[in-house]
């Protein structure tokens, strides 16, 4: 198994890993919309969080060579269903072609208060 590790995405803050390879999929934790760099929560609407979600997102899928057409199933945490149709418009802009599967969910709480948590699956068996 492989550990991916990236300084374009926030360090884990608890234990586990950004993400790990195994079997031929990425795992990849659940992102939250913290800056790289300073660590602090990014935005206060759900639309700059979920921006910084994906941004996030893709520096993992870097990291691991592949783009967001190799995901295959996503999982959503939303603080707020009422937020739904603005993160939809907003996590839509990550993919192109190719659609994964999902899921997406109401939560009570989520790390340092935010409003999206997004983890993703990815098939790396092509890179």
């Amino acid at each position: 198994m492989t550990v991916i590790q990236t300084n374009q995405a926030p360090k884990a803050i608890g234990p586990y890993v950004q993400g790990r390879i195994a079997n031929g999929f990425l795992f990849a934790s659940g992102q939250v919309p913290l800056d790289a760099v300073t660590g602090e929560v990014v935005g206060s609407t759900i639309e700059e969080q979920t921006t910084q979600v994906l941004k996030n997102i893709s520096a993992i899928l870097t990291e691991a060579r592949i783009t967001p057409n190799d995901i295959v199933k996503t999982t959503c945490f939303l603080k707020n269903m009422d937020d739904f149709v603005a993160f939809n418009q907003v996590y839509g802009t990550l993919f192109h072609d190719v659609l994964p599967a999902r899921s997406a969910v109401e939560v009570a709480r989520l790390p340092k208060d935010v409003l999206i948590e997004i983890e993703i699956i990815a098939d790396v068996s092509k890179k």
